[in-house]
């Protein structure tokens, strides 16, 4: 992987709150409709909350009713890399960034067409860049 950001968990500790934190550096989850962007609705871009790397953009975003954001795309191939997940004894698919390898949420084939798929993922994971013009 290229441009990728590397510090160790202290240094991540230091730089983000306790709850970006706790999803993005130890793999928690924010409680369902809890974060600030699950009914979120203005135009821009969502940015990693650890790297600022675009994520998705507004207009890939759904209500999947599940209370948390949900996309149908990301921003790019490259933005993401997907991991196996058998945590709580389930099978899923967890994303990350790609940059910073930092834990988002979870990708399920469950979402509208035409492509099928939901990225469900933590609104602590990201920050939203509005579209000024």
């Amino acid at each position: 992987m290229d441009n990728q950001i590397r510090k160790t968990l202290e240094e991540w500790k230091d730089s983000l709150t306790q709850e970006e934190y706790q999803v993005c550096r130890l793999g928690g989850t924010e409680p369902t409709f809890s974060g600030r962007y699950w009914d979120h609705h203005e135009a821009g871009n969502y940015h990693c909350a650890c790297c600022n790397a675009l994520l998705f953009r507004s207009d890939s975003k759904f209500d999947s009713g599940t209370g948390w954001p949900s996309f149908t795309h990301p921003e790019s191939e490259r933005t993401l890399h997907e991991v196996e997940d058998r945590s709580h004894g389930m099978r899923r698919v967890e994303v990350r960034c790609y940059v910073c390898d930092a834990h988002l949420g979870h990708v399920f084939p469950d979402g509208p067409a035409p492509g099928g798929l939901r990225y469900c993922i933590n609104s602590a994971a990201l920050r939203f860049i509005p579209d000024l013009r």
